[in-house]
């Protein structure tokens, strides 16, 4: 009898873990189940919301251009979009723009890929991983505190050598941004090299090359698409910039190509009218919105530009 009863207590024992051990996994199965779901829900948002953004831009766009002419707006060398003969000619804001992220690529390109080349080809493992994060910590800068900085210390450091730079003027802005885009290129540049394999250097060194040789005709080719995309993402942040050109480039709508002188982009455009009193529904308003376009228009050749390098050179190893 007691046997019988041990045996008893003993199946009950194993059936009792086998209803947990169900339990447990029809609930590790609905977790299974249900985490797809989730990241699918995820992705959809982060995808209705860009079309959203889209959309938004593309129906306020259209407006402006019931008012204003596709060719005016595109071929317009005066912005003048307050007053009772408004005129809204972008191309004052495109020069603003492409001449700030031209100056700031002057200033990053270099700097930038010879701080990569530096970190990837001669640092010691100790001194990389010391300077990396010091150099990245420029990226976590807020863009505000480099807009004071390019007007309150750079422009008039600058002013100082330039006499006739003016107070806000394009140049100082775009020192600035070339300086707050540098760890992007050094840093994207640098894993670009990294990934290069050592048994490529290692060859070229057994052939008799100097290590400068092996960095400019081994390493630098081989990750050259790397190194490339880093630039054009670059120029794309340095076109979406907004407080840097806000601050120190002047709200002055000029049609030239002179550093010295006070020129509005894009973005410190859409600053200034969302700041202003544009009143709904007006051209003015709508302005906005076209530009914004443009803006996001180029940014997105940009990016396709980068991602089309990166495919198209890219070295598997």
């Amino acid at each position: 009898m007691e046997k019988t009863f041990g045996n008893e207590e003993k199946n009950l024992n194993v059936q009792e873990l086998i209803a947990k051990n169900k339990s447990t996994v029809s609930f590790g199965n609905y977790v299974e189940k249900l985490i797809p779901k989730a990241l699918l829900l995820i992705a959809t948002i982060s995808i209705l919301t860009t079309l959203g953004i889209i959309i938004t831009l593309l129906t306020e766009t259209i407006e402006f251009f019931k008012d204003v002419p596709f060719v005016e707006f595109f071929t317009g060398t005066v912005l003048k979009p307050l007053g009772q003969n408004a005129q809204f000619g972008v191309l004052p804001l495109l020069a603003g723009t492409f001449i700030s992220s031209g100056i700031a690529m002057i200033v990053a390109i270099p700097i930038g890929l010879m701080t990569a080349i530096y970190l990837s080809e001669y640092a010691s493992d100790k001194v990389r991983r010391f300077l990396k994060p010091m150099l990245e910590i420029l990226a976590g800068i807020p863009t505000i505190v480099y807009g004071f900085f390019a007007l309150t210390f750079v422009t008039p450091l600058l002013r100082s050598f330039i006499p006739a730079l003016e107070p806000t003027n394009i140049l100082s802005p775009g020192i600035v941004m070339g300086i707050m885009i540098i760890p992007m290129v050094a840093s994207l540049s640098e894993d670009a090299m990294s990934s290069v394999p050592n048994s490529m250097r290692e060859g070229a060194l057994a052939l008799g090359a100097t290590k400068l040789e092996v960095t400019w005709r081994v390493v630098v080719p081989a990750a050259i698409s790397g190194i490339v995309a880093s630039f054009v993402l670059g120029i794309s942040r340095a076109i979406g910039e907004t407080m840097i050109v806000t601050i120190a480039s002047g709200s002055t709508k000029n049609f030239g190509f002179d550093v010295t002188q006070s020129m509005q982009t894009m973005t410190a455009y859409i600053v200034e009218v969302t700041g202003g009193d544009a009143p709904a529904g007006s051209t003015l308003y709508y302005s906005l919105y076209a530009v914004a376009m443009t803006l996001f228009v180029f940014t997105l050749i940009m990016n396709l530009i980068a991602r089309y390098i990166s495919r198209k050179f890219r070295e598997e190893y």
